[in-house]
């Protein structure tokens, strides 16, 4: 059962966080295992005080009552972009679940995946660099992300 699992490898340098996440989320739910490296390098299009100042807007809403029940905030640049990808499933169904359980992302390359090539994603590349823009891993370093 385990040899029709499909993994396909993806690496995130230089991607467009949103167009990249669309397409994880189209491979998740048609059945395959993502494998995300280099987290870290994905580009977040927008002026950088304007991602970072509503970044920060959004943190500071919490519940006093139980605030172990969320909302979570993440600061890792894994967790953002999972939590990007995740808000591109149908997360209420069985099948979103499925499909995010079947989703690993990496800061950096591990071990496992140096000698396995990774696909990267044409549409999803950051192609005028002289538009706004800044990396998770920069986003994270502002909210307070120790390496």
């Amino acid at each position: 059962m385990t040899d029709n699992i499909k993994i396909t490898g993806i690496d995130g340098d230089g991607l467009i966080l949103g167009r990249a996440a669309t397409y994880i989320a189209k491979l998740l739910l048609s059945g395959e295992t993502v494998v995300m490296i280099n987290a870290e390098k994905v580009v977040i299009s927008g002026g950088k005080r304007y991602i970072i100042n509503s970044k920060k807007e959004s943190m500071k809403i919490i519940t006093h009552a139980t605030p172990w029940r969320g909302p979570f905030h993440y600061r890792t640049p894994d967790r953002i972009i999972r939590r990007a990808i995740r808000g591109m499933l149908p997360w209420k169904k069985s099948r979103g679940r499925e499909a995010y359980r079947r989703l690993r992302v990496y800061v950096g390359r591990p071990k496992e995946f140096e000698e396995q090539t990774c696909m990267t994603i044409p549409e999803a590349k950051l192609t005028d660099i002289n538009k706004p823009h800044m990396t998770v891993g920069n986003l994270s370093r502002e909210l307070s992300w120790r390496e």
